[in-house]
């Protein structure tokens, strides 16, 4: 099978892309990727030399580039492409309205008109908004909060829109707070895990009440490999490990790791609409997927080994 799949230098894109190709070994991937300032071609350097894998430099909202790949013969399409940093959003909405809902049209109408046999969406569990109690559903309700998230609500509705009108052959995951090696240093996570290994302040917003859920990324990727191979045509499935943590335990958690003091920790103004938890039901996903491999704890400490290892890959990066 011949995969195109967008935005595979980002964080969970690459970190796929690393997982599939050594799993699935009769498969070829093409990886359209603008390269913005997330997406960096060092996060697969490893892979460059691989016959079984091709780097395209394009952007999903360009159909030329689009147009472009496509002709190369693809056979199914897994759009991680995206812009997703909440604060970002809030600043600058436009690029997200851009990539992330009109982006997503193009590759709708590309795998319309090549006859995809498989069109996979990557969202998200902001999508939903915040929930005090219980868990959300994929028949749940949307009401995003920030920009970010109702630009991925956007396209969640357009990709549906293109089965239900079109009969092409979608599906859509929706995963919690992703972390793990490559994750770009503006994340709470390799935020917290630099800045500690700096001495210096640990953002906090607020008072850190707000919870998440938290997967590692390779369970992610494990999770959205099951649902391209086994998922349901038209169906949305959530991916998430079920366990929660409020952001200033996360960051308690991150200086015990380090040996350093709670003293660096250092409240700041909130962000405007702030989500306080979001927490997701996996039931459906558990008829293809096990669940989670790898513990928060185990997973946290690999996570913070890896920025200790490899300085190289975020230092430059901080500087600018």
């Amino acid at each position: 099978m011949r995969i195109l799949i967008t935005g595979g230098c980002g964080f969970i894109g690459s970190n796929f892309i690393r997982y599939y190709l050594k799993k699935n070994k009769k498969d070829y991937i093409i990886n359209l990727d603008k390269l913005t300032y997330a997406g960096r071609k060092e996060n697969l350097i490893d892979l460059e030399k691989n016959p079984r894998y091709e780097f395209i430099k394009g952007d999903i909202a360009n159909k030329k580039d689009v147009e472009k790949v496509m002709k190369k013969g693809i056979d199914a399409i897994i759009n991680f492409a995206a812009e997703t940093h909440v604060d970002r959003s809030i600043v600058k909405p436009d690029d997200f309205i851009k990539t992330n809902v009109y982006g997503t049209y193009i590759l709708l109408e590309a795998a319309k008109k090549y006859g995809i046999k498989r069109f996979l969406q990557i969202s998200t569990d902001e999508v939903y908004g915040s929930i005090k109690r219980g868990k959300f559903k994929e028949t749940s309700p949307l009401f995003p909060s920030s920009p970010y998230s109702a630009s991925k609500a956007g396209a969640d509705h357009l990709v549906l829109s293109y089965y239900k009108t079109y009969k092409l052959p979608v599906l859509i995951t929706r995963s919690s707070n992703n972390y793990g090696p490559y994750q770009f240093p503006e994340k709470v996570i390799p935020v917290f895990i630099i800045n500690a290994l700096k001495n210096k302040p640990l953002p906090l917003y607020g008072k850190g009440e707000n919870k998440r859920d938290w997967i590692y990324v390779i369970d992610n990727c494990i999770a959205i490999e099951k649902v391209f191979k086994k998922g349901k045509i038209g169906e949305i499935y959530n991916i998430a490990s079920g366990y929660e943590i409020r952001n200033i335990d996360l960051a308690k958690k991150i200086l015990d790791i380090l040996g350093k003091s709670y003293t660096l920790i250092k409240s700041v103004p909130d962000r405007p609409g702030h989500d306080y938890r979001y927490a997701l039901d996996t039931s459906k996903i558990s008829k293809i997927w096990k669940g989670p491999k790898i513990s928060f704890e185990k997973g946290l400490k690999k996570t913070v080994k890896w920025y200790i290892k490899n300085k190289w890959w975020w230092e430059g990066v901080c500087k600018n």
